[in-house]
């Protein structure tokens, strides 16, 4: 069986490759809307079929906003004819429709505009005066009646053989042109301004060849909003049990303008690529103007070189390339699931007698989507929506709480496990919960994403308000490696972030809890043991088992290295007093430190001892200076003069000593300081 696919890259130069001998149908086919996939990633597959016989041509009406998608994935299946071409009324410009009229658009405004846009042409008048000739002028005459108001009528000017002749165009009965082929293209562009204005319709023709009576479906991909998945949870009335019953249901709209009247409905719950492209558009191409040729000019070949050859050859045969097969659908497989009731159908449980069973759709597991289709035709008007059952199944739950990170108080929640034949799209869930009577309760809503098959999801719901948790944080950083050499020490560092968790159950329940501990890059569990651990993309579910009435403590470590690398002699005093304080040191490498501060100890000293010697000199040199302004200002010879002379002899002896202990201390500190940095250069740790 061969399915003939219909090449679409032309749709909007109208007709395409209509021969001949493959002339349109005199009569029109109508489609039927048949089949209607809907995909979670904004599309709808719409699906017409049709009853022909021979040649045929089929009608399909679209809405003006969906030719473009509709041009883009068209499919049309025959398995005995083939497809001759499709034709729609195309989107040219008003002035492409008129560039065959000796006049613009808008000479099309009043009959005065039409008349002067037309002078010279010859018309035709009726009655009450007829006459005929060629068209001067037109104007406005404005006649005021006898009630004072005024109208706006329109005066003709004719040339005639009799001479200039006039007429009211108001007061005659007929206009007429004499030039019949001016009359058909008149009549032409009216057509075409007429179907152009058909509102937001259009009409595709498609032209189908064969010998016998068969079926034609055509397809088509265009934008359609997005269905709704919606879920009921029932928990049964024993806690332990272990399940739990779904119900799913799908919300939809019909937007597009006809009735769905029995159609097959599936639901694609993926995420396919899809995209618009405006094929419903004329483009023309900019061509270069030239300058026309004259005698004694010469007008030079235009070399764009061998690049722009190759590129021009490469654009021809990416054109003459064939178009890639259409968008078609993915065949829906059948049977995935049995009984009207799926899953829950087929596990042999008994159903509850609080929950209807609902008639769901067959669920087939694809590539990149699961197909839910409905098990009976679908019939919904336009502009409606609906909601339609889609699953019914037992899937395994576990009651349970959970703490989340940076929430003071637990959640109760439940672990539901997709044990099922096929995933399910996101949606939300709405939970009830079943008593030993029979009645549900509402207990809360939960939401929940893709859920693929084999998968686990952990919903919660409502506040655990029985459960008492208290949470403590310590942090720590230990050192727990050391090496030391030319001058740089090398530590690796523990960074440890500790939380303690108090958890205390209800006097007379039991509780499973799920601690999320936040995950972070770098960072390792190593508290508790991580083989009884699960992880998500964000964090660490830790499990705590408690019984009624009891209490436990949970401690969370979360650990990460940290390397650090300081150079000895560009420490100052105070880290490196912590560093010899640290009991993780190994002791050789301790009393390296210790005999590193009690070198740098003694240099300090030294440099200590040497600013008192330079401050004292200072002091010196400004006392010198003042005995100095004294003697100025003392006669010579006097007792005080004489005196001055020997303080400044005595200063200037003490200059000297205090100039030669400087020298010596400075020799010292620069010995000293080539010592310290020789024995750190040296230390091998």
């Amino acid at each position: 069986m061969v399915h003939r696919l219909l090449p679409l890259a032309a749709l909007a130069a109208g007709l395409i490759g209509v021969g001949a001998a493959a002339a349109p149908a005199a009569r029109a086919t109508p489609l039927e809307l048949k089949r209607v996939p809907l995909s979670s990633g904004g599309v709808g597959y719409f699906e017409y079929q049709a009853t022909v016989n021979g040649d045929d041509t089929l009608t399909l009406d679209a809405r003006l906003d969906q030719i473009d998608d509709i041009m883009k994935s068209l499919v049309v299946y025959d398995d005995h004819g083939s497809v001759v071409g499709v034709e729609l009324q195309s989107r040219e410009p008003v002035g492409h429709i008129l560039r065959d009229l000796p006049f613009d658009a808008s000479a099309l405004d009043a009959p005065k505009a039409l008349f002067n846009a037309l002078r010279g042409a010859e018309i035709k008048v009726g009655n009450p005066k007829p006459m005929s000739g060629r068209i001067l002028k037109a104007d406005d005459e404005v006649t005021t009646l006898r009630d004072g108001h005024t109208i706006t009528r329109t005066r003709v000017t004719l040339i005639t053989a009799a001479g200039l002749q006039q007429f009211v165009l108001e007061d005659v009965d007929s206009v007429a042109f004499v030039d019949p082929a001016l009359q058909a293209k008149l009549d032409e562009a009216l057509s075409r301004l007429a179907r152009q204005h058909d509102g937001d319709r259009r009409t595709l023709l498609l032209h189908t060849h064969g010998a016998e009576k068969r079926t034609v479906r055509v397809g088509y991909v265009v934008g359609a909003p997005l269905w709704k998945a919606t879920y009921r949870l029932t928990f049964p009335a024993d806690p332990a049990a272990g399940k739990a019953r779904l119900q799913g249901w799908a919300v939809l709209e019909n937007t597009t303008a006809q009735d769905w009247n029995g159609v097959e409905l599936t639901l694609l719950s993926g995420n396919p690529v899809t995209f618009r492209q405006a094929l419903y558009e004329s483009y023309y191409v900019t061509r270069p103007e030239v300058p026309v040729e004259v005698i004694g000019r010469v007008l030079p070949k235009s070399d764009q070189g061998s690049v722009a050859v190759q590129m021009m050859r490469q654009r021809a045969e990416a054109t003459g390339a064939p178009a890639g097969a259409a968008m078609a659908p993915a065949p829906t497989v059948r049977g995935a699931v049995p009984g009207p009731r799926g899953d829950f159908a087929a596990s042999g449980a008994a159903p509850l007698p609080s929950i209807a069973s609902v008639a769901a759709a067959n669920a087939a597991e694809g590539g990149t989507q699961v197909a839910f289709t409905l098990p009976h035709p679908v019939s919904i008007g336009a502009g409606r929506s609906a909601e339609l059952p889609i699953l019914d199944r037992e899937l395994s739950a576990t009651r349970l709480s959970v703490l989340q990170a940076y929430d003071a108080q637990p959640l109760a929640a439940f672990e539901l496990t997709n044990d099922g034949m096929t995933g399910l799209p996101p949606g939300v869930l709405t939970l009830y919960e079943r008593a030993a009577d029979g009645a549900a309760t509402y207990v809360g809503d939960a939401r929940l994403a893709t859920f693929p098959v084999g998968e686990q999801r952990l919903l919660s719901y409502a506040v655990d308000d029985k459960l008492k948790v208290d949470r403590t944080r310590n942090d720590a950083n230990p050192i727990v490696s050391a090496a030391l050499g030319a001058g740089v020490l090398r530590l690796t560092r523990k960074i440890q972030q500790t939380t303690v968790y108090r958890v205390a159950a209800p006097a007379h329940e039991a509780r499973r809890l799920i601690i999320e501990q936040p995950r972070a890059g770098g960072w390792s569990l190593t508290e508790p043991d991580p083989s009884g651990v699960r992880m998500t993309d964000s964090d660490y579910r830790v499990p705590i088992e408690i019984g009624p009435g009891e209490q436990k403590s949970v401690t969370v470590t979360l650990e990460r290295p940290q390397q650090e690398s300081l150079r000895l002699l560009d420490l100052d005093d105070a880290r490196l007093g912590v560093l010899i304080a640290a009991r993780e040191l190994p002791p050789p490498l301790h009393d390296a430190l210790g005999e590193l501060a009690r070198r740098r100890q003694a240099l300090a000293e030294q440099r200590t001892q040497l600013q008192r010697v330079q401050t004292e000199r200072e002091t010196l040199v400004q006392d010198q200076a003042r005995v100095r302004d004294n003697l100025n200002a003392v006669p010579k010879g006097t007792p005080l003069y004489n005196r001055l002379i020997d303080t400044l002899s005595n200063e200037e002896t003490r200059l000297e000593t205090l100039a030669q202990t400087i020298a010596a201390a400075n020799g010292a500190i620069d010995r000293a300081t080539a010592d310290l940095a020789d024995y750190v250069n040296k230390l091998s740790l």
